[in-house]
């Protein structure tokens, strides 16, 4: 209905405040991007063909055309050597990074996206879906997606319009509050008994507020870090050095009165980033220590995470 392939009965439909019934139809789907089900490319043509299509039926001329080609394949992660290969030598996922570059081509300011993942396998789809994310950060387009999947739509949406059958719409909400607070029965159910756990994926280490937990500088002496330990009630310590993690030191070396640079430590294997996910975070604190390092792409430490730090920021809800 956006590309009026359906023609709206009633109501209102607007992009960028024109409504869409108010323009000559071709014009308006040439400024919107469209990814089908199944990528849809036309098999007579190469991979560089099928990108260009919009930008040739708008008129634009060869070199710029060809520019606009290799700048998509750079953007969706295909190789030159690929522009001139035809859609069925191509694999599932990389048919659909076609599929996306195709869409963009015109630099469309809407981005339709029917089921785009839904004929690839499921590890083909989870890297897309990456993709996708990561591709958004560069294009900041407003894309609508369609899915029957629910963790998809999690994953993806800023969003999500929970719709029931006959198109009644049940809850337009962000991801978050449709976990947290689901409007009726219809929409518990749908998101499944899981939500609490589901709220884990959508929300990432840094929202949190780290502490700095039992770690000591390098230069303490085992003393001190031995009454850092016993403040927290542990059997370890952290060790960091100019604000970089250098592991865990245990309990039963901290004698002596040494100094913790002096000292054995263990690498941190429980450790997170601030972009990885709460979920992540908890699973390493179930199966190892009472919490985890939280430590940059450039080793900084930045605190630490505890159970009850996850447990604070989701509220009651993480049991239910």
């Amino acid at each position: 209905m956006i590309n009026r392939l359906i023609e709206p009965s009633s109501g209102r439909l607007e992009i960028n405040g024109t409504d869409i019934l108010d323009q000559p139809v071709t014009e308006l789907r040439r400024n919107i991007g469209y990814v089908i089900q199944q990528v849809g490319l036309f098999p007579h043509r190469t991979v560089g063909q099928n990108i260009a299509t919009v930008p040739r039926t708008l008129g634009w001329d060869k070199q710029r055309t060809a520019e606009r080609v290799e700048e998509l394949g750079r953007l969706v992660g295909l190789e030159a050597a690929m522009f001139d290969r035809y859609p069925d030598e191509l694999s599932g996922g990389q048919q659909q990074r076609v599929g996306v570059a195709r869409a963009l081509a015109a630099d469309p300011p809407v981005l339709l996206m029917d089921e785009p993942f839904g004929a690839v396998d499921p590890i083909v789809r989870n890297r897309l879906q990456d993709e996708l994310l990561a591709l958004q950060q560069q294009v900041h387009k407003t894309i609508v997606l369609v899915t029957h999947d629910i963790d998809e739509a999690l994953r993806l949406a800023d969003r999500i319009a929970l719709l029931n059958v006959g198109g009644i719409l049940e809850q337009y909400a962000t991801p978050d509050d449709l976990l947290r607070d689901p409007a009726n029965e219809f929409v518990e159910q749908f998101v499944g008994q899981d939500r609490g756990m589901k709220r884990l994926t959508l929300k990432t280490v840094a929202e949190l507020p780290y502490t700095q937990g039992p770690v000591v500088d390098a230069t303490a002496t085992t003393t001190e870090a031995l009454a850092v330990a016993e403040a927290h009630g542990v059997d370890w310590v952290g060790v960091v050095r100019d604000e970089r993690f250098l592991g865990w030191a245990d309990r039963t070396d901290l004698t002596n009165g040494a100094v913790m640079a002096d000292l054995p430590v263990a690498r941190p294997s429980a450790r997170v980033t601030p972009d990885s996910s709460l979920r992540n975070a908890m699973e390493l604190i179930m199966t190892g220590r009472t919490s985890v390092a939280v430590i940059d792409d450039g080793g900084r430490f930045g605190g630490v995470v505890t159970l009850d730090t996850i447990r604070s920021s989701l509220g009651s809800e993480l049991g239910s």
